[in-house]
Parts: C-alpha cells; sequence; structure tokens
C-alpha cells in the first residue's frame, strides 16, 4: 500500500516521511520530488517553461504513478510518499492511476495552523548555492498557501486523513500515523479500480442529448479529460448492452432501447496503451426530467455538463473529439462511419 503524506509547502512532509519509514515495518520513502528535477534535466527548456509547476507536466504525473507501482512490484511493502496535491483533478488522476494496478492508497493531511506555517516557511533552511533561492523558495510557499486554502475548504479535508501538527514535532507526528496506519483508522482512498488493459479492448460510450440537442460529457476521476458515458466492454458482452450498463452506473440513467451505432473507431495501440475498437451509439434525447436525476458516483465521475460541439472540442482530448464530430455527423445523415484513429476511412 501507499502512505500519501500531503499538506501544503513548509507543512513538515518529508522530515515525518523520514521518520515515519522507522516506524513501519518494511516500508520505503519515495519522494516524487526527484522525478521533478530528473525531468527538468531530461525535457527541453522551452517546453519546461511553459509550465509553472512540474506537477501540471503530464509525464510527471504518469511517472509518478509508473514509478510507485514499480518500486512495491520490486520491494514490497508500504511505500511512503511525501507530496503536496492541491489540484482535485491531480490527485484523481494520480491516485486513480493507482487503483487501476490495484494499489491502495491511505491519505494523511498534515495541517498546521497557518501562523504556524508561515513561521516555518520564514525559519526553513535554504541552500547557500541555490541562486536567488531564499526568495525564490520562500515566496513559492507563500505563494501556495491560498491555494492550500481554498482546497482545504473544499475537496482535501473530506479526502484526506487530518492531523493537526501545529503542537507536534514531525516525530510525534510520524507515530501518530503509524498508529492510525497498525489500528486500520486510515481509509483506503475511495476512487473507482479500473484494471489497466493487458491486451486490445472494446470501448462502448453513448452519446445522450438534452433538449437542446447538446451532448452529455463526463470527468472521470480515474483519467485525464473529458469523456462520453460507456467503458470497456466485458468479455462476452455486447457492446451496445455493455454501452447501455455503464450509462446506468456512471449517471443513474437506464436506456429503455438498445442503442443504434453511429461510429466504430479503431484506436491504434500507442504504448503503454494497447489501443482496440472504441464504439460511439446514440442514447438519444433525454427528457427534462431525466436530466435533472443524473447522479455521480464519487469515486468514479467527478462531473458532468451538457456541451454543444464546439464547447466539447474545448474538453475533449483530441482523438476523442474527434469521435464525437463525425458521430454528429454520422447522426445527422443516419448512417454508421467506421474510423481509424479517428478519420473516416471508405
Amino acid at each position: 500500500m501507499i502512505v500519501w503524506v500531503n499538506g501544503a509547502f513548509g507543512a513538515g512532509k518529508t522530515t515525518t516521511a523520514r521518520e515515519l519509514i522507522d516506524l513501519i515495518p518494511n516500508s520505503t520513502l519515495f519522494d516524487p520530488e526527484v522525478i521533478g528535477g530528473g525531468l527538468a534535466q531530461l525535457l527541453p527548456p522551452k517546453r519546461l517553461a511553459e509550465v509553472g509547476d512540474f506537477q501540471d507536466l503530464p509525464i510527471w504525473r504518469r511517472l509518478v504513478v509508473d514509478t510507485a507501482a514499480a518500486l512495491l512490484a520490486e520491494l514490497g511493502g508500504v511505500l511512503v510518499v511525501p507530496m503536496t496535491l492541491l489540484r482535485q483533478e491531480y490527485r484523481d488522476e494520480i491516485f486513480g492511476g493507482l487503483a487501476s494496478r490495484r494499489i491502495p492508497v491511505r491519505h494523511v493531511l498534515l495541517a498546521p495552523a497557518e501562523t504556524i506555517l508561515r513561521e516555518r516557511i520564514a525559519g526553513r533552511e535554504i541552500p547557500e548555492d541555490l541562486p536567488d533561492g531564499e526568495m525564490r523558495v520562500r515566496q513559492w510557499s507563500y505563494d501556495h498557501i491560498e491555494p492550500y486554502r481554498a482546497a482545504l475548504a473544499g475537496w482535501l479535508t473530506a479526502d484526506a486523513h487530518l492531523i493537526d501538527t501545529s503542537a507536534l514535532t514531525p516525530y510525534d507526528t510520524a507515530v501518530r500515523i503509524a498508529e492510525s496506519v497498525r489500528a486500520g483508522e486510515l481509509p483506503v482512498c475511495d476512487i473507482v479500480q479500473t484494471p489497466e488493459p493487458t491486451a486490445e479492448t472494446v470501448a462502448a460510450g453513448v452519446l445522450l442529448f438534452d433538449q437542446q440537442d447538446r451532448v452529455l460529457l463526463v470527468d472521470p476521476t480515474y483519467k485525464a479529460g473529458w469523456e462520453f458515458p460507456g467503458g470497456v466492454v466485458e468479455p462476452g458482452e455486447a457492446p451496445a448492452r455493455g454501452g447501455m450498463r455503464e450509462v446506468a452506473e456512471e449517471t443513474g440513467i437506464r436506456l429503455d432501447d438498445v442503442p443504434g451505432l453511429l461510429v466504430v473507431d479503431w484506436e491504434p495501440p500507442a504504448p503503454p496503451g494497447y489501443g482496440g475498437l472504441r464504439l460511439l451509439f446514440d442514447g438519444g434525447r433525454l427528457d427534462a426530467d431525466a436530466a435533472q436525476r443524473l447522479l455521480l458516483p464519487g469515486p468514479e465521475l467527478r462531473d458532468w455538463r451538457f456541451v454543444t460541439e464546439q464547447e466539447a472540442a474545448d474538453l475533449l482530448p483530441p482523438v476523442r473529439y474527434e469521435r464525437l464530430r463525425w458521430a454528429l455527423r454520422a447522426r445527422e445523415r443516419g448512417a454508421a462511419l467506421y474510423l481509424e484513429a479517428g478519420v473516416p476511412v471508405g
């Protein structure tokens, strides 16, 4: 399992994590800052200049998941990860990626009073060889207090096991975490566990429309980007029926009729993905009452919205948008289309 130690910059995460690995048997420290440092050496300066934080790099989030999984496969036991996560979508992406590998995450939040936090930032030791280090590092920490405060007032408190460390040393904090782990007081994060594919898959999405012909998109917790309701078809399951099942599970809407096919899209393998067939079906228009009854299972979906085709272009990854675009054309013409990598063939 993973014990993820979260908190604002200056909350004492790394120091506490070092104490914690001495208290939890067969535990290892994994600091994702190392990956950020490596990417600073590997990526072109132009790419690094495009982001304000290495957490904004999709490759960093992917490598955190892959490295954590590899360490656990190599060493077993418990991985202690001290890392600030203030954006819920990044938490969902990383924890969802770990959940897909059947790796449970126990999320701890170190939350000293803000006055204590500011005192710790002011007294933080800065390496002498770091150019403008004192000004940059301290200001960086101060600048992230407001995002931390916003996350604390929103999703973070409900998601993590909070420990007020205002009057605790790092060792005392580590003892509390270790005792909570042993007592089973740290629940596994409630996030969907979708197994990663090991071969090509068939996935079925269902397009649902409101009375203005806007299409329904959902925002999954377990992967980046918006998506259509739907998912991977189970072995022995008809694709249209799989889409209907996924719609019911994700939104609470039960379709009475088998939806008609709009698009078959062959997605080529792109490591680490295996690709496969992606089908889109026409689930028809929802009446106003049905649209109001949409449900969101918290572990799986973060949000939903009805959007125009133009709005979808800003939300969907390019390949999914092309799939949607051609599905809408097929709906207008009343004839299904065959695509390869989002491009019509034949």
